[in-house]
């Protein structure tokens, strides 16, 4: 009896996501090439899949186009020399802003001077020169202002400002410029900074000095654990400045001023040469020289240990929009956070673990869709499992019995799907006849034959041809009979080259798919029949069914080794108590090696050796009623030579054919010849 669990929509359920069955036959293709239950899920990670109603679940692949159109659309959006124009700008504001509270302070003295009673102008005229002087030196100081930013901010550093809306706007430059400075040690350390007094400055510099000796100590080899207690010791004096997710180690510490400082070089790299210099020395110019001391000592030793180069990449901008510095350092750790991003999917899709992956930052970056597809993709291994199609074993994925009897029942769809509809090159399949096994299907009667007729079909035929009503009347065309079938038992070997040729060519994943279709018929529809797997190269050995979805070409050893894969053949059929014994060779290559006491030998071209060891089996298989069919992919004229010798000596019979049709001549071959012999 099926049952339905209903819950309510909150959003989270996909509703039209891949069923766990439709997953899996996915699998099967990428499983039968390369033999590796872990790599096609690699596969499948990567390139996502589609279900048989045409809808497409995105991978990896797809997800990384995404997030480099993202980028490409913020590197074609704004142009990074902008920021020294927004910089400049500023410059020239608070330049604007205290020549005019210069010049409004000498009008406000004039007006203050014509209310001044006429006995104490005299005394109040010295203020006003005061005054006058003070706007004049302001006037020529800022005339003579150099054009670069960082000459405006060490000119600007030690003016004494009339307009305290310029004095504002000056402290809020020196503000930002200092906070991205300090922001590559502590991001709360620099978000403070404006309300540090001369205190907070010395304890920024003494965590800086801090950092640099731990670098130090690891640059000198201190052992781990002594490492962990002096960083622990740092962290308990300065951790208030890192925030609410403070780093647990120095190892992480350097990561993040690896980052950090990453983001500063590739903001600088994709600006021009002369852009580029304004902004260094703009930023040196607002920090006090002890502290750009202990700075330019805790870049020099992070070069050591953590080269930023390494993160920092120059980003080719091609935009007009304008950024302000604190947006183009913000821009940098997006776009550097993107980078990180694709690279971890390259790497999940190299080693299938997508939990390293954090899903909810990969949503904010392309959109929540991206995040739904990581998602989905990273339950797919779930699903299977929970499905019973793959299990776990220590760290690797293994397929499960269930599994291995689904690709054969798909491979023997997918076989006989095509074998119902293409021509199968004159083939006949045998008729049926009466007695013996069912079918479970019917047929009319014919006159001549023992009268068994099925009562059920019989009389639900009578009844529909004369209506409702007793007696019932019968028509010799209303009688039909059991479908049956004369058969015996039969053995069959399925000889499998393993050659590195047949996965170079393209054959492999067919020759393994025939072979479990084949396996799947003879399990659901002559369950008495024996099927054995030989799989051959340089030697032979037998197979379990339960390796063979996994089962890989020999790719580093050569030769085709058909004397011996012959030789196990006849040892096991002649043990099997069948009617029929058969071997089914399917093979792209002529015998290129043969047994020499056991030890396996080989030469290219055959040599007359190699040649003659593998007839003389096929002639002990003939003696032992042994019948051979050979299965091309390869049509050369030694090969196809060889071939007819085979069969003239076995009387067995050979089929040039190619991976696509290799399905349809086996299984029609093993069909026929199963029902060759009847009782």
């Amino acid at each position: 009896m099926t049952s339905y669990r209903y819950s309510r929509w909150d959003g989270t359920q996909q509703p039209f996501a891949p069923d766990s069955e439709e997953l899996f036959d996915q699998l099967a293709d990428s499983l039968l090439e390369s033999g590796d239950l872990e790599s096609a899920l690699r596969d499948l990670f990567r390139s996502g899949m589609e279900s048989p109603d045409g809808r497409r679940m995105q991978g990896l692949q797809d997800l990384i186009e995404q997030l480099r159109r993202r980028r490409d659309q913020e590197l074609t959006r704004y142009d990074m020399d902008s920021v020294m124009d927004d910089l400049r700008e500023r410059v020239r504001e608070i330049e604007r802003n205290e020549r005019r509270g210069a010049q409004a302070s000498v009008r406000q003295a004039e007006e203050r001077m014509k209310d001044v009673p006429p006995e104490m102008r005299e005394q109040m005229q010295s203020a006003m020169e005061l005054v006058e002087r003070r706007a004049e030196e302001t006037k020529r100081k800022l005339d003579n202002m150099p054009p670069s930013v960082a000459g405006a901010v060490r000119e600007l550093s030690d003016h004494d400002f009339i307009d305290a809306t310029a004095r504002e706007q000056f402290q809020e430059l020196l503000k930002m410029l200092r906070r991205q400075l300090t922001k590559t040690v502590a991001k709360q350390a620099a978000e403070n900074l404006e309300q540090m007094g001369q205190e907070e400055r010395q304890e920024l510099r003494e965590m800086m000095r801090g950092i640099s000796d731990l670098m130090e100590q690891k640059q000198r080899g201190a052992p781990e654990d002594q490492l962990q207690s002096a960083f622990e010791q740092f962290m308990d004096r300065f951790g208030q400045h890192f925030g609410d997710d403070p780093p647990r180690n120095l190892d992480e510490l350097l990561d993040h001023l690896q980052r950090q400082m990453a983001q500063a070089q590739s903001l600088m790299a994709g600006m021009s040469p002369e852009e580029r210099q304004q902004l260094i020395e703009s930023l040196m110019e607002s920090i006090d020289p002890e502290t750009l001391q202990e700075m330019a000592r805790m870049a020099s030793l992070l070069q050591a240990l953590r080269p930023p180069e390494e993160l920092a990449r120059a980003y080719p901008f091609m935009g007009e929009e304008s950024l302000t510095l604190d947006q183009a350092m913000d821009m940098m750790g997006q776009l550097q956070q993107m980078d990180m991003m694709e690279r971890s999917l390259q790497q999940a899709g190299r080693s299938g673990d997508l939990d390293s992956i954090n899903s909810e930052q990969l949503g904010e970056m392309i959109g929540d869709d991206a995040q739904q597809t990581l998602d989905q993709l990273a339950e797919i291994s779930r699903a299977l499992e929970e499905m019973g199609f793959i299990s776990r074993s220590g760290d690797r994925w293994e397929l499960t019995p269930r599994a291995i009897r689904r690709l054969a029942d798909k491979a023997l769809r997918e076989v006989f799907g095509s074998l119902s509809r293409a021509n199968v090159g004159g083939h006949r399949i045998a008729e049926t006849g009466q007695g013996g096994e069912p079918t479970g299907d019917t047929r009319l009667y014919e006159p001549g034959e023992s009268f068994r007729p099925n009562l059920n079909r019989s009389l639900m035929n009578a009844v529909f041809r004369s209506g409702p009503g007793t007696p019932v009347q019968f028509d010799l065309g209303d009688f039909e009979v059991d479908r049956t079938e004369h058969t015996v038992s039969a053995a069959t070997v399925l000889l499998l080259d393993q050659s590195s040729s047949m996965f170079n060519g393209g054959r492999w994943a067919a020759a393994k798919k025939v072979t479990l279709a084949l396996h799947s018929l003879i399990q659901g529809q002559f369950p008495r029949d024996r099927l054995f797997v030989v799989g051959f190269s340089d030697h032979a050995e037998e197979i379990r069914f339960a390796d063979l979805p996994e089962l890989q070409p020999n790719m580093w050893l050569q030769g085709t080794n058909m004397h011996h894969a012959l030789m196990l053949a006849r040892r096991i059929l002649t043990k099997e108590r069948a009617g029929t014994r058969q071997v089914i060779m399917v093979t792209d290559g002529e015998p290129t090696a043969h047994l020499e006491q056991g030890v396996p030998q080989f030469n290219y071209p055959p040599s007359r050796r190699t040649v003659s060891l593998t007839l003389d089996e096929v002639r002990r298989c003939t003696s032992a009623g042994i019948v051979i069919n050979t299965f091309m992919l390869e049509r050369t004229t030694y090969l196809t030579q060889f071939i007819d010798y085979v069969s003239r000596i076995n009387r067995g019979r050979a089929f040039y054919t190619s991976p696509e049709s290799l399905g349809d001549y086996v299984l029609v071959d093993y069909i026929n010849n199963r029902r060759k012999r009847v009782a």
